[in-house]
């Protein structure tokens, strides 16, 4: 199955890529100058990269959980996204992304740490799955 992870900001929506178990990539993250624009980018990117599946960060179990699905389901609304959606908690990925950068290349706020947190996100859905199945 074909994955798109999504790490959905207010500033930047980072995309990450997964066609096999085992291999997740990190997008292009697209830069959000308002919701319309963003979500027609992010279809495109669905549409190119032909996604059965999207896999979308949530903080679950925290206070504001009700509130991130409601926008994170309008947000895919305006998607039009046909396929399946998941939701992975996204607890400590943006850290762990910002600490798997440091020293690599200078911190720039061009969507490159939102776009790994992706990358981590799929990263443990694909887990949690592979485990559950044996």
């Amino acid at each position: 199955m074909k994955y798109i992870a999504i790490d959905l900001g207010l500033k930047r929506i980072g995309l990450a890529y997964s066609a096999h178990k085992d291999i997740v990539t990190p997008l292009p993250a697209v830069v959000r100058k308002n919701r319309n624009q963003a979500s027609a980018e992010v279809k495109k990117v669905l549409n190119e990269w032909e996604v059965e599946a999207v896999v979308i960060g949530v903080p679950l179990g925290g206070s504001s959980e009700e509130e991130m699905k409601r926008r994170i389901e309008h947000f895919m609304n305006l998607v039009d996204f046909k396929g399946e959606i998941f939701y992975q908690d996204e607890a400590g990925s943006s850290l762990e992304a910002e600490n798997m950068m440091k020293g690599q290349i200078k911190y720039i706020r061009d969507g490159r740490v939102d776009s790994i947190s992706a990358m981590i996100i799929l990263q443990r859905y694909l887990l949690k799955n592979k485990l559950a199945s044996l």
